[in-house]
């Protein structure tokens, strides 16, 4: 009787199909909403939002094959002069890991832009490291691929009120670079902003990491804590559509 119950059982458990966990995507709005979709997160971060007279920002997920993610974020600010929104993907796997363990990072982005007005903005990487795995913020490091009338953090700037590069003509990933330095109250920033805007990249991000620590801007020693991608909005109304998303971080 009891080999009989047992066996019911087992017949039963194998006949229960595998339920796999449904990707989600459904638009949200909230200011710290936050979508996993393994090996990445969406992330609404919102962190400026008090800054702005009105407005939103919503972001969905529109699939996930493998690595590659696409997505898709609309905001409408009004009012302000800072950052409202930075609305990202952020990669799950990899990070933690020395800078100097990092073999290659290859990605991919392909995205557009539909907007109308005046837009302040910018679209970019948005990397942070830390001297600990998993510690505090040490250095961000920001490699832009496109920006709608907004401008790197930097301590230096022209009579113009222009930010002033550090660097210049700086040949990375098939593209040439200005890179900036400054602060953001809270950590050091670097900041690569390219010639003109990129809608398809295909490089290794690592390369700007190592470019930092072979010129002795930051050490090798450094953990890679972060690695986003997104939209950091400041006004107007636009959408950026991400077509293919991906990043991987190899060591």
């Amino acid at each position: 009787m009891r080999f009989s119950v047992v066996l019911s059982l087992v017949g039963a458990a194998l006949a229960t199909p595998v339920l796999e966990k449904r990707l989600d995507t459904s638009t949200h709005c909230g200011q710290w909403d936050t979508v996993t979709a393994s090996p990445y997160s969406l992330l609404l971060d919102q962190w400026g939002l008090s800054d702005a007279t009105s407005g939103s920002d919503c972001a969905s997920i529109t699939s996930l094959s493998g690595t590659t993610i696409a997505w898709t974020t609309t905001f409408d600010w009004v009012g302000g002069t800072s950052v409202k929104s930075f609305t990202d993907i952020e990669l799950t796997s990899g990070v933690n890991v020395p800078l100097s363990s990092i073999t290659s990072a290859p990605s991919t982005w392909k995205w557009s832009i539909s907007s109308s007005g005046t837009v302040v903005a910018d679209v970019a990487y948005d990397l942070f490291t830390s001297a600990t795995s998993g510690g505090s913020n040490a250095y961000e490091i920001m490699i832009w691929l496109a920006n709608y009338n907004s401008g790197p953090i930097s301590y230096t700037y022209s009579s113009s009120g222009s930010a002033v590069a550090i660097k210049t003509g700086v040949s990375l990933a098939g593209y040439t670079w200005s890179l900036y330095y400054g602060s953001n109250g809270s950590n050091y920033v670097y900041s690569f902003l390219p010639s003109s805007t990129i809608t398809s990249f295909s490089g290794d991000v690592n390369l700007f990491l190592k470019y930092l620590t072979s010129n002795g801007y930051i050490s090798s020693s450094q953990y890679l804590t972060t690695a986003q991608a997104g939209v950091e909005a400041t006004s107007g109304s636009a959408t950026i559509t991400t077509s293919a998303y991906s990043l991987v971080i190899n060591s």
